[in-house]
């Protein structure tokens, strides 16, 4: 909760005067009852209807009073709280935005998406409810006490007794209340979870008939959700007719002692009718004081989440080093790296490029390409080794500066509901001559010119408008655009036809010349020119030379090749020595 007191701190004056104006109106409405007890014992038996009509139009007044003063400050309270969660659903945003892909891994994103909405949101209703009711309550319940303490103490004695077990019936609901909402906040992740693989999945779900199956998972996650919701709506639940039960107990005991009262001509009937009017406002501020305790459990629990993501520390840091001098542009040294540090994924990796070189990186599913890239890209810190970019070491770079030199296609990339020429472009305003160049080297021109709309044609979201190869192509040209110093490609022409591939690698020779260029790849042919290839299985390298050295020294490369291309290995030549470790070279 301390992270929201923070973001409420800018707004206190604004709180101050909605408060105050919100303390008035609740003196208002004490003042009613007050005003009918006075006029019934004091200006009706005088029968004149010039202090009737008097005291009557004061309490006209006050109503009218109560009422404006009332809707002006829940006006402000509900700026105060859309202002305040604005503020933090931002910042949230922000910190998602910044953490890495380690601490995504640890929340999961469907967790962060439940933080991001429904959590921002039930912190947006504990504010505007606390400005509210958590203001007018209280006014209402020891003003209500106080005046009734003036019209008859005895009566009031009667109605105290009732408030410690209100108190304690609170108290024991809440604590309960808020593990058992944060628990439900955590199966509403899971259900989120289930929905988003179920809609991005959607394809394949209908492609193999598995609709039964699918709506039997959201049923257990859905099932989940409403037993967690249950549980803790009827903790909850309690809390109203067991309130309601003690005070009307409470306003029994009032009747019969006031009854007896005034038989003794203690009292007077017209205290008697504001001492029932008391009673109910009293009533109702209690009622509120629940309704806010349950808002506030939901409210810390969610405020407790976000605080969490908030304050997460920042784990790629950035130390500063100095460049050495090297002729080398990526060197990956003794490089380990392992998800959850478990099982390594990738196990001590070793290769140097130099400016312009191309390595094309080949294995089967799973066996660590993509995270190579990840970790070349410092998604993830390996465990052991060291990776240097120019040579610095990639932990001195900042990520910004980082990120900036490379063009990459992920595996699963995404594209937007935008058009084709702001999906290139990404927001970094580049001239139209360059995302043209870009487009015409990744083979996207061709379709793209045959468009009505050409560049500014509306793509839907994940541009399922477009086929396969014709994403894939608009892929590779957000990545050529900018001129990156390296581009990645991971595994990017999947379905594009040779033709077009063997056209792209082409494009990408002549065109981009001085880009170290990283493939990976399932097919042989797209990296057959590459200046070094690696051969990656189970995460542990292979093998690593050009085509032909490969053909004749990694059977794993050989059986690839001969599968898909019906190449056998050349005769036997002599083959250069396995690199040795770079600590136990001399870096020329």
């Amino acid at each position: 909760m301390k992270v929201i007191l923070r973001y409420l701190r800018p707004y206190v004056p604004r709180m101050s005067l909605g408060i105050f104006i919100k303390f008035i109106g609740a003196v208002m409405e004490l003042l009613l009852p007050w005003i009918l007890s006075y006029m019934v014992d004091e200006v009706v038996p005088q029968r004149e209807l010039g202090l009737i009509l008097l005291w009557g139009g004061a309490m006209i007044v006050a109503a009218l009073l109560a009422l404006v003063t009332n809707i002006v400050a829940n006006r402000m309270a509900a700026w105060v709280a859309q202002h305040t969660t604005q503020a933090l659903r931002h910042d949230l945003f922000e910190k998602i935005s910044y953490l890495s892909c380690s601490q995504i891994d640890r929340y999961s994103i469907p967790s962060l998406e439940s933080r991001l909405t429904s959590d921002t949101y039930n912190v947006h209703q504990m504010i505007g409810m606390m400005q509210r009711m958590g203001v007018r309550a209280p006014i209402l319940l020891l003003g209500g006490i106080l005046i009734t303490l003036t019209l008859d103490p005895v009566l009031t004695l009667v109605l105290v007794c009732t408030l410690p077990f209100l108190g304690g019936l609170v108290y024991a609901v809440s604590k309960r209340g808020i593990p058992l909402y944060v628990g439900l906040q955590q199966g509403v992740d899971a259900m989120v979870r289930t929905v988003r693989e179920n809609i991005s999945g959607i394809r394949v779900i209908k492609a193999l008939s598995k609709t039964d199956y699918e709506k039997e998972r959201f049923a257990a996650v859905n099932g989940e959700v409403v037993r967690r919701e249950k549980k803790a709506g009827i903790t909850m639940a309690l809390t109203n007719p067991m309130m309601n039960l003690l005070l009307n107990v409470g306003l029994t005991l009032v009747i019969v002692v006031g009854a007896f009262r005034v038989n003794a001509a203690v009292t007077q009937a017209g205290a008697i009718i504001a001492f029932l009017s008391y009673f109910t406002i009293i009533l109702n501020a209690m009622m509120a004081i629940t309704r806010i305790f349950v808002m506030c459990s939901k409210g810390i629990a969610s405020g407790s989440r976000i605080q969490e993501v908030l304050q997460t520390p920042e784990d790629l840091q950035v130390s500063p080093a100095p460049r050495e001098d090297s002729p080398y542009h990526v060197v990956f040294d003794r490089v380990s790296f392992s998800y959850g540090k478990t099982e390594p994924s990738v196990e001590n990796i070793s290769f140097r490029l130099k400016p312009g070189e191309t390595l094309g990186v080949i294995g089967a599913t799973g066996c660590g390409k993509s995270t190579l890239m990840a970790l070349l890209m410092r998604l993830y810190d390996p465990d052991q080794g060291q990776i240097t970019l120019g040579g610095r070491k990639l932990t001195s770079i900042p990520l910004e500066e980082l990120h900036r030199k490379f063009g990459v296609v992920f595996q699963n990339d995404v594209l937007f509901a935008d058009t084709i020429y702001e999906n290139i472009d990404f927001g970094r305003h580049l001239p139209p001559e360059e995302i043209e160049k870009a487009a015409r080297c990744a083979q996207a021109w061709e379709f793209i010119s045959q468009l009505p709309e050409g560049l500014q044609h509306k793509l839907t979201a994940k541009g399922t408008n477009l086929s396969g190869g014709q994403k894939q192509r608009v892929l590779v040209a957000r990545a050529l655009a900018g001129t990156p110093e390296i581009l990645i490609l991971d595994d990017s022409s999947s379905a594009l036809d040779y033709k077009t591939d063997a056209a792209l690698r082409r494009a990408l020779r002549e065109e981009y010349q001085g880009v170290t260029t990283i493939l990976i790849a399932q097919r042989v042919s797209s990296i057959l020119h590459a200046d070094h290839i690696l051969v990656l299985e189970e995460g542990k390298e292979l093998g690593y030379g050009t085509h032909q050295e490969l053909l004749r020294s990694c059977p794993v490369y050989q059986e690839i090749a001969q599968s898909q291309m019906g190449v056998s290995a050349p005769p036997e030549e002599p083959c250069p020595a396995a690199p040795l470790p770079f600590s136990e070279q001399e870096v020329v």
